[in-house]
């Protein structure tokens, strides 16, 4: 065999190789997908907010809820009522954990968020950013920086 054929013998199995490799690694992915989103599922109550390095009140953030499906749609209560909703993608595979979410019904309808998200059995944060604006690096707000950082606890089903 001459160089230039095993050079190309080498370049379509470093190809085969490399692609296997993605696949693998998609497969990775799908499957944290389908772990957080499990995970996710269910009505969590909002225990901490802070907005843009702000604490609300207590007594205000209690009031809100997100109830989350595990395709992703979720739905933003206030004292049970339903004030939005949208769905969400999420990528468990970076650090931080990151969530891109869409509002398709109720206030801020068509806006889109970018977020970061940090998830226990019975605890999660969330931080995102404005719409249009840049995701959070890390789970904290600053003055200016309008992020929202909230503290969710899972409630207990009924």
């Amino acid at each position: 065999m001459r160089n230039s054929s095993i050079k190309r013998l080498w370049l379509v199995g470093s190809l085969f190789v490399a692609l296997g490799v993605f696949a693998i690694a998609e497969d990775a992915k799908e499957e944290a997908i389908k772990r957080d989103r499990t995970q996710i599922q269910g009505t969590w109550r909002i225990v901490t907010l802070e907005i843009g390095g702000k604490k609300v009140a207590p007594a205000d953030a209690n009031k809100l809820s997100v109830v989350n499906g595990s395709d992703g749609v979720w739905s933003l209560r206030s004292e049970g009522k339903e004030i939005s909703q949208g769905n969400s993608t999420i990528d468990p595979t970076g650090k931080p954990k990151t969530i891109d979410f869409s509002i398709t019904e109720g206030g801020g309808k068509g806006n889109h968020h970018l977020g970061i998200y940090e998830l226990g059995e019975k605890v999660r944060k969330l931080c995102f950013a404005p719409a249009g604006k840049e995701r959070p690096t890390e789970f904290a707000t600053k003055p200016g920086s309008e992020h929202i950082l909230a503290t969710f606890e899972r409630q207990k089903t009924e």
